[in-house]
C-alpha cells in the first residue's frame, strides 16, 4: 500500500502555483461539468473536494497558509461556466445564487484544505523541534 502511494506524483507548488493549479482545475472541471452534466451543482461540489485535497497536499511547506485561501477563490472561478443565466446580469445573479446555495461544498472543501495544512504544519514543527533537541 505504501509503495502504491509513493508512485503518485508529489509536486511541490508555490503559493502562486497552488492557486493557479486550483483555479485552472476548477475552471476546467466547471466547463466539463457544464458540458457533461448540464451544470449540476452537486457534481461540481463533489469534484471540488479532491482538488482541495490535492492543493493542500501539493503546496510546499513555506506556502502552507495559501491553500485554504485559494480554494474558495477557485471555487468561485469554476462556478462561472456552471452558473445559469442569460447576459452579464443574469450570469452574475446565477453565480451569486450558486455561491449561496452551494456554501456547504465551499466550506467543506476549505475546511478539508485547512485541516490538511494544519496537520502538515504541526508535523513540520514537531520535526524541527526534534532536530533541535538532538545533541550534537
Amino acid at each position: 500500500m505504501v509503495q502504491a502511494v509513493r508512485r503518485f506524483p508529489n509536486p511541490r507548488l508555490t503559493g502562486l502555483g497552488g492557486g493557479l493549479f486550483c483555479g485552472a482545475a476548477m475552471l476546467a472541471l466547471g466547463a466539463l461539468n457544464a458540458l457533461l452534466f448540464g451544470s449540476s451543482l452537486t457534481a461540481y461540489g463533489v469534484l471540488f473536494l479532491p482538488v482541495c485535497v490535492l492543493t493542500a497536499v501539493w503546496v510546499r511547506r513555506g506556502d502552507l497558509a495559501t491553500a485554504p485561501v485559494v480554494v474558495p477563490i477557485a471555487f468561485a472561478a469554476g462556478l462561472v461556466p456552471v452558473a445559469d443565466g442569460e447576459g452579464f446580469g443574469g450570469r452574475l445573479m446565477g453565480l451569486v445564487t450558486a455561491l449561496a446555495t452551494q456554501a456547504g461544498w465551499l466550506y467543506g472543501g476549505t475546511l478539508i484544505a485547512g485541516l490538511i495544512v494544519t496537520v502538515r504544519k504541526v508535523r513540520l514543527m514537531a520535526r524541527r523541534r526534534r532536530a533541535t533537541r538532538r545533541p550534537g
